[in-house]
C-alpha cells in the first residue's frame, strides 16, 4: 500500500483525503492559516468561478461554510437540494455530473454512499468534494487537526483519543491523522470497530510520519493522558433505527467529567456537531472551557477557503 502523490496538475479531488500525501496536508495548512490571517489577499481568488452544492443531508455548518467560502473568495455557489431526491433517482449520477461540468468549476457533494461521489468524479473533469458520505468526512478532520495545531503548535506526536462509533469521522481522523505525525488511539465497542481497509492505510502512513494508530475498547485507556478528546453522534444519518441497540451497545462510552478527568491538564474536548448531548457528551463537558468546538466550526470557513483555493485555481 502506497500513499496517493496525485500531482497538483492533473485533475483534483477530494474524496478520502488520502489523495493527499504528509507534505501536501503540512503546506495545506500553512495555506489555511494564511487565509485565515490575511483574508482581504484572497477576496478576489476565485474571481468568476461557480459551485455546485449537492446535498442529500441536512447541514448547518458545510452548507454555511461553503457558500460563505466561495463567496469571500469572489465567486458564487448554487445549492442544489437533494433531501427529497437523492442522487441517482430521478436522473443518472453521470448525467449530472457531465451537466454540471459545462456550468461550474467544482462540486461539493454530501452524501450517503461514497460510491455515489465516486461514480460522480469518475464521470466529470471538474473537481469533486466530499462534503460528508458514509465512509469520510474529509473537510471535518482537516478542520480538527487545523484547530489542534492552532491550540498545541504542532502536531507530531499529539495523542488524540477518540471515543465511539468507528464511523466516518473516525475514518478521516485516522488518515488525517496518520499524514501529520499523531498517535490515534481509538476506543469503540466490540463490533463497531472503524474499517480494516482505513485502519491499514492509516498505519502505513503513520510509519512514515512517526505516528501511531491503536484500536482499543476501554475508554479509560485511550484518554488516559491524550491532549484532545474527540466523539461523535454514536447513530449517523441514515442509521436512525438501530439507535436503541446503538444506546445500548455504547454503554460507558460518554465522555463525561470522569472520563475526560483522565487526560493530560492541557487537554480539550473536540466534537464534529451536533452533539446528541447526554449521549455520548454531557454538558459539563461539551460546554466546558477546555471546548473547542465552537473553534472547530470556525475553523470549517478557513479550512474549506484554502479546500477550494486548491482545488479550483
Amino acid at each position: 500500500m502506497t500513499v496517493a502523490t496525485t500531482p497538483l496538475s492533473l485533475k483534483n479531488d477530494l474524496l478520502t483525503g488520502m489523495e493527499w500525501n504528509p507534505a501536501r496536508v503540512r503546506k495545506f495548512f500553512q495555506l489555511a492559516a494564511d487565509i485565515k490571517a490575511r483574508p482581504q489577499d484572497y477576496r478576489s481568488a476565485l474571481a468568476g468561478r461557480f459551485l455546485a452544492l449537492i446535498f442529500e443531508k441536512p447541514s448547518l455548518r458545510t452548507r454555511v461554510t461553503f457558500e460563505v467560502g466561495i463567496s469571500s473568495l469572489g465567486g458564487s455557489a448554487v445549492f442544489l437540494d437533494h433531501t427529497l431526491t437523492h442522487l441517482g433517482e430521478r436522473e443518472s449520477i453521470r448525467d449530472i455530473a457531465k451537466n454540471l461540468e459545462r456550468w461550474v468549476q467544482g462540486i461539493v457533494a454530501r452524501v450517503f454512499a461514497q460510491e455515489a461521489l465516486e461514480e460522480m468524479a469518475e464521470s466529470t473533469s471538474i473537481p469533486v468534494i466530499n462534503a460528508l458520505s458514509d465512509r469520510f468526512h474529509p473537510c471535518q478532520a482537516l478542520a480538527d487537526f487545523f484547530t489542534l495545531e492552532e491550540r498545541f503548535a504542532g502536531l507530531r506526536g499529539l495523542k488524540l483519543a477518540y471515543v465511539g462509533d468507528g464511523n466516518n469521522m473516525c475514518h478521516s481522523l485516522l488518515t488525517i491523522g496518520a499524514r501529520v505525525g499523531a498517535h490515534i488511539r481509538v476506543a469503540t465497542p466490540a463490533g463497531y470497530e472503524p474499517a480494516a481497509d482505513v485502519v491499514a492505510e492509516a498505519k502505513v502512513v503513520a510509519r512514515q510520519t512517526s505516528g501511531k494508530i491503536e484500536l482499543l475498547h476501554s475508554p479509560e485507556e485511550a484518554v488516559a493522558g491524550a491532549q484532545a478528546v474527540y466523539t461523535d453522534v454514536w447513530t449517523s444519518m441514515g442509521h436512525e433505527e438501530e439507535a436503541a441497540a446503538r444506546r445500548a451497545a455504547f454503554d460507558g462510552f460518554q465522555v463525561n467529567e470522569a472520563l475526560f478527568s483522565r487526560a493530560a491538564k492541557d487537554a480539550v474536548f473536540l466534537h464534529c456537531l451536533p452533539a446528541h448531548r447526554g449521549l455520548e457528551v454531557t454538558d459539563a463537558v461539551i460546554d466546558s472551557p477546555r471546548s473547542v468546538v465552537y473553534d472547530q466550526a470556525e475553523n470549517r470557513l478557513h479550512v474549506q477557503k484554502a479546500i477550494l483555493f486548491t482545488l479550483l485555481t
